[in-house]
């Protein structure tokens, strides 16, 4: 077996024996709010650039998962940039910039799985602000090499598309005449799958090849888009029986900016400061809660924990907008324990379906700036993150005390027995509704899986150890044990992948 993923030796896994990988920030557009309209939504305004917004509402670390544009592996070692793309191909994600990391709790099963430094509540978004639509990341040319590259793997992996040689040259014409080029609907399909594939945050990783395409790239306006978010919240959900699912919008062009999609997730709570200096929701969310309002949107009457906020849709000829979720394509689970009578009545739920909503998406270097993607939940990304973050929900003292736990002392472990019922609450309550979702256990072992059969097809599996190991339990599971191919994964992470059995000196640009 390869060297990368021999069985851990516990005498050389200090951290210092990795370099540290640190990396730049790609500027995104940060918008102002502005008046409410009539008709379903809100159009919000701009004004002149401030300082990058926090994670709270819009900011997000980049994630590269496939290979960067040619701007982003600039700031990489040079030598290793081409020979990368040659490798893999250039198709991949990158997550929207900001001024903090943005969440580390996307689904597993059809997007990046991360587990990575909650929100510092300390640096709120303020008012928001940005440059005119299309200015923040000025729609550039297409590199021919990068497109190159992508079409070749295409040729490679799909026999019945016949010799690369003829598609090269349309390609090479309409580069040349348009500064880019248009994807076949089978290239941007396999382009979204190869981007999956490639995620070396994303533990579920196994099922790519069953991601569903959804061709939008004809749609460019906010209401549009809107409409065709909440269609996506509905056939993925499918009754309980989620689907892998992306919804790709139109492609950025040179002079044409693509349309963009605020939210981090199609769905997710409101927070709402209470008179005692608590919060009623999701502290996350205060900022961006508390422009919404500021800018027209009522919340619920009367305001609850799970309030989901607006969907906010950005083009530049309509500037930004703001649509309420339809109730029907918002499914949600409510939370009972499979014993504990006393977590019943906390009143705990959670959305069904987990769409990530602000990852750039680039296959051979046409830029996809709006193209939600969802899989299913792993547990823990309910249990241990959302619902059991300090910065979160912050359950795990709540349920201690309703367990009759003695919180008196650390080493009676209060924490870890309360944090495991919660997630037992949360697999228990998603099975017994019929909403798919998968332990941190069963998924590792899949992720070996999929990892086995990357190595049989010849193909390296980037995987960053900080990300795949579960937030609990982790030296339980299978990929705890292991080292892994870390040489093109996570390169804006702020610090190196943790080698097993060590502990990382900060920890990465994380999801939520």
């Amino acid at each position: 077996m390869n060297t990368q993923h021999r069985q851990i030796d516990r005498a050389h896994s200090s951290p210092a024996d990795r370099p540290a990988r640190l990396s730049g920030m790609l500027g995104l557009a940060v918008v102002g709010l502005a008046a409410g309209t009539p008709g379903g939504s809100t159009d919000l305004g701009w004004v002149p650039t401030g300082q990058p917004l926090a994670a709270g509402a819009f900011g997000a670390a980049i994630v590269v998962i496939g290979v960067g544009t040619r701007q982003l592996v600039a700031r990489q070692a040079g030598h290793r940039a081409r020979e990368d793309r040659r490798r893999r191909g250039i198709t991949g994600w990158f997550r929207r910039s900001g001024g903090q990391p943005t969440e580390a709790a996307p689904p597993v099963s059809g997007c990046p799985v991360a587990h990575g430094a909650p929100h510092d509540p300390g640096q709120g978004v303020g008012p928001l602000r940005g440059p005119a639509p299309g200015r923040d990341t000025a729609p550039s040319e297409v590199d021919p090499a990068e497109a190159e590259d992508f079409l070749r793997m295409f040729h490679a992996e799909n026999a019945d598309a016949g010799p690369v040689e003829p598609r090269l040259d349309e390609v090479r014409r309409e580069v040349d005449a348009t500064g880019t080029y248009r994807h076949t609907p089978e290239e941007l399909a396999f382009g979204a799958r190869v981007a999956w594939r490639n995620n070396a945050r994303c533990i579920g990783r196994l099922y790519w090849r069953s991601l569903q395409v959804r061709d939008l790239r004809h749609v460019s306006s906010a209401a549009g888009v809107a409409q065709r978010c909440f269609e996506h919240l509905c056939a993925a959900y499918n009754g309980g029986k989620l689907r892998p699912m992306i919804s790709i919008f139109a492609p950025e062009a040179p002079g044409r900016p693509a349309p963009r999609i605020w939210n981090e997730q199609l769905i997710r709570y409101a927070g709402y400061p209470q008179a005692d200096g608590s919060v009623l929701g999701d502290p996350r969310y205060l900022d961006f809660t508390r422009q919404m309002i500021l800018r027209g949107w009522p919340p619920p009457e009367p305001r609850s924990a799970f309030d989901v906020l607006p969907l906010v849709v950005e083009t530049a000829e309509e500037g930004a907008r703001m649509f309420p979720l339809p109730d029907e394509v918002v499914h949600e689970v409510e939370l009972r324990h499979p014993e504990l009578a006393c977590f019943d009545d906390l009143g705990l739920r959670w959305h069904a379906v987990p769409v990530i909503s602000n990852s750039r998406l680039v296959i051979g270097g046409v830029s996809y700036p709006a193209a939600p993607f969802n899989g299913w939940y792993m547990g823990t990304e309910i249990g241990a993150r959302n619902l059991g973050d300090t910065v979160r929900y912050d359950m795990v003292p709540v349920v201690a005390e309703r367990m009759g736990l003695d919180t008196s002392n650390e080493s009676t472990l209060w924490r870890d027995r309360a944090l495991v019922e919660i997630n037992r609450a949360v697999l228990h309550s998603f099975r017994t509704s019929g909403v798919t979702i998968t332990d941190h256990h069963t998924e590792s072992d899949r992720f070996l899986t999929h990892l086995e059969r990357e190595e049989r097809a010849g193909r390296s599996c980037p995987t960053d150890w900080s990300w795949i190991v579960p937030p609990m339990s982790g030296s339980q599971t299978p990929v705890f044990h292991r080292y892994y191919d870390t040489r093109s994964c996570c390169r804006t992470s702020s610090t190196t992948t943790t080698p097993p059995g060590g502990r990382s000196r900060s920890r990465p640009a994380a999801f939520g």
